[in-house]
């Protein structure tokens, strides 16, 4: 049985996610610790105690949920489940971090304080009200990127997240992203929507995040997985640190290519099983979607955990 072990992205935060591992295992409740000392704030008291509004600010919610991810991995192996596990890794946007991290690659300080900085830099690359984001439903990946080219007008408007087959997100300047709305529902889209979002993530217009991560990321050891990346922007397995280095750079103004990923570990690398760890069900959902032979569950709570041990040891 091929695994892979799989690392949400930006939306599952939820306030109170992880406090249930950090209650059952010491482990998990080291990693909240240390992501609190490593941003020398109490992270931890507002994912566990605060406003759902401030943790869904991009420079909260992205080191909060690899927080929740480690510490449910965490548990996992202090339940005699490590990552070696799983023939494979991958995460969605920031989910990347997350496995990296889960899998040896950067420090879990270093993973916070890189997820902070990237948080900040991609909410201050554009200013409030410029940038939107949309969601095209029913349209096939070519037919969203063709839309996405047709609103442009000369703007920034591209196909940002190809996360499942009936599910394309589009990222750009706010005026170019409404006209792909309206182009969407008109080339039989069954819902184009704008998403609540206060930046326009995985376009052109973070270029000026993309740099700032650049000069980030050059003072951050990185090391051989131990677990090969399924890398957003490639949707292929990658090892060498400095390619790795590399692909976090391009992944800020990159498409996240998660439809491709997911095919890819099934086709090209026989995965037949993949668990989501951390907040929520959202890759779980696209995981069914795109491959329905790929058996999905997903490990954020202890419950999860021992579900998981004993289906992994079975």
């Amino acid at each position: 049985m091929s695994r892979a072990f799989v690392f949400p992205g930006q939306g599952a935060q939820t306030i109170g996610m992880g406090q249930e591992l950090a209650a059952a295992y010491p482990a998990a409740k080291a990693v909240f610790d240390e992501v609190d000392e490593a941003l020398g704030e109490s992270l931890s008291t507002l994912i566990w105690e605060g406003d759902i509004a401030d943790l869904t600010l991009t420079q909260n919610a992205q080191p909060a949920l690899m927080a929740t991810s480690l510490a449910a991995m965490r548990a996992l192996e202090a339940e005699g489940v490590d990552i070696s596990a799983a023939s494979l890794v991958a995460g969605h946007s920031l989910g990347e971090y997350s496995a990296l991290a889960a899998s040896g690659a950067i420090s879990l300080a270093d993973t916070a304080r890189l997820l902070r900085t990237r948080g900040r830099a991609m909410q201050e690359a554009v200013p409030v009200g410029i940038g939107a984001m949309a969601a095209l439903l029913g349209l096939d990946f070519q037919t969203a990127k063709d839309i996405a080219a047709e609103a442009a007008e000369g703007d920034v408007c591209q196909a940002a997240n190809d996360n499942d087959p009936s599910q394309v997100v589009v990222s750009g300047h706010k005026a170019a992203v409404e006209r792909a709305v309206e182009l969407a529902k008109a080339n039989g889209a069954k819902r184009a929507m704008l998403l609540p979002v206060s930046a326009p993530f995985h376009c052109a217009l973070m270029e000026p995040a993309a740099q700032v991560m650049a000069e980030a990321l050059a003072q951050v050891e990185i090391n051989k997985p131990s677990v090969p990346l399924v890398a957003n922007v490639l949707a292929e397995a990658v090892e060498d640190p400095a390619t790795i280095r590399s692909l976090l750079v391009d992944q800020v103004t990159g498409s996240v290519r998660w439809r491709e990923s997911v095919l890819y570990m099934g086709a090209e690398k026989g995965i037949s099983e993949i668990w989501e760890i951390g907040a929520g069900k959202a890759l779980s959902g696209m995981v069914r979607r795109i491959n329905r032979d790929i058996a999905c569950s997903n490990i954020g709570t202890p419950e999860g955990v021992k579900a998981a041990v004993t289906a992994l040891n079975g």
